[in-house]
């Protein structure tokens, strides 16, 4: 069982894989994850309940289960920062947006281990805001729901592992509505002819709620994926904000 960055790699090794989404994901995601030959399972409200129906799924057929957040992937991860870091040694800041944890904790390792200056600012929805009960806890806490058009950031239970990282190297953490995040969808369309999806906007909506106090800085903000349907996008591009249940 395999996260859907899994389907594309399983397709080049010629392994045969299954990808567990929850209903109301990404259609045209879906179709490109079929048409890369993975078997496609709809199941759950939200991508919680469908991370743990894969774990059950794996054990029950005996398929190697693959983690949303594992130290590989994080290592995967990294190197786009570190391509970052190098290329831009005079960063002060960079927006990173947070889902279940991987792409943050690679930012933050990549930049302590080349030990760059930036400051790592976290960003989430506020309708997922489960990292920013756990810093608040002190301790992993799970929301009740995560639902945000967003469906790259719509966790509802932190990974422990990843908490850690995020208490320890994360500045602080910025809350984006949706409103927001379809105007940066907007803004980067417009302004660069970037498609972003929610959560690939999510860090440009922060950087512009924050603008007035990086005035001078010198900023980057990571546009973690284009993944969004046609109709979405139209609403958005027609200045609305997608609704969800």
């Amino acid at each position: 069982m395999v996260p859907g960055c899994g389907a594309f790699a399983c397709a080049r090794a010629g392994i045969a894989c299954a990808v567990v989404v929850p209903f109301g994901n990404s259609t045209e995601k879906n179709a490109a994850m079929q048409a890369f030959g993975a078997e496609l399972i709809e199941h759950g409200r939200d991508f919680d309940e469908a991370r743990e129906h894969a774990v059950t799924l794996a054990q029950e057929r005996g398929y190697e289960y693959g983690k949303s957040f594992a130290k590989d992937l994080v290592l995967g991860v990294a190197t786009y920062a570190h391509e970052l870091f190098t290329a831009e040694p005079e960063l002060d800041a960079i927006y990173v947006p947070i889902g279940l944890g991987s792409g943050i904790c690679g930012v933050i390792g990549a930049r302590d281990a080349l030990g760059h200056k930036a400051r790592v600012i976290g960003v989430i929805s506020d309708r997922a805001n489960t990292y920013r009960l756990s810093l608040d806890a002190g301790r992993p806490v799970a929301s009740n729901s995560a639902v945000t058009f967003a469906d790259g950031m719509a966790v509802r239970i932190p990974d422990a592992t990843a908490f850690d990282i995020i208490r320890r190297g994360a500045e602080r953490l910025v809350e984006v509505t949706d409103d927001e995040i379809a105007e940066a969808i907007r803004a980067l369309y417009s302004d660069t002819h970037t498609l972003a999806e929610g959560a690939g906007a999510a860090a440009f909506a922060a950087l512009m709620q924050e603008r007035a106090k990086l005035q001078g800085k010198r900023v980057a903000v990571v546009v973690s994926g284009q993944n969004i349907d046609r109709p979405w996008m139209a609403t958005v591009l027609n200045g609305g904000t997608p609704q969800v249940a």
